[in-house]
């Protein structure tokens, strides 16, 4: 990283697309590359999920949304050459949440991995993780409207944007070298 990319502001980079679109996969390749830390929605907010039997889908928003909160708190307390890479479908909420938080937290430039993914394939990896996943995740009956979402779904687009197709196998090398150059600008 370069002394420009350290004094500049706060960056963040932003993983993202819909659930099972790759997103972890993708944060924890560019993780081990720049030695960068990974915030997770899901690293946040399955510990709590842990200390409870039921977990309705208006229940596990609500947890979504203080996970959310919980990740630009930690962001925000951070010094400003702490770069972060931060796993989410950001999609769940406004844009105008998103916009709010990274202003709160200080954040001066966002870049973003964008994992693109076919509704199909979005939906039958989220199926086979039904039976692994904490309970309190949506179940089968989500797969539909996953289905339909990956095949709207867009990126927030508030800096540079990389789109992974995750429909095809990862240039890693492409992708790592795109961030590489986006960090030292």
């Amino acid at each position: 990283m370069s002394q420009t990319t350290r004094t500049q502001g706060k960056t963040v980079v932003l993983v993202n697309g819909v659930p099972a679109s790759g997103k972890s996969t993708v944060a924890r390749l560019l993780s081990e590359h720049f030695a960068l830390p990974v915030l997770t929605i899901d690293g946040i907010k399955e510990p709590f999920m842990a200390q409870f039997d039921e977990i309705d889908r208006p229940f596990n928003r609500r947890l979504g949304c203080a996970a959310y909160e919980v990740i630009w708190s930690i962001v925000a307390d951070s010094p400003r050459q702490c770069v972060f890479l931060i796993d989410a479908w950001f999609g769940f909420q406004p844009k105008a949440s998103l916009v709010r938080y990274l202003e709160q937290a200080g954040i001066t430039r966002v870049l973003e991995v964008w994992n693109s993914i076919p509704g199909n394939l979005a939906a039958a990896r989220y199926a086979q993780r039904l039976d692994v996943r904490r309970n309190g995740h949506p179940g089968e009956e989500y797969l539909p409207e996953l289905l339909r979402l990956a095949d709207s779904a867009r990126p927030m687009a508030l800096g540079p944007v990389y789109s992974v197709d995750q429909g095809k196998p990862i240039d890693s090398a492409a992708l790592v070298a795109w961030l590489g150059k986006e960090l030292e600008n």
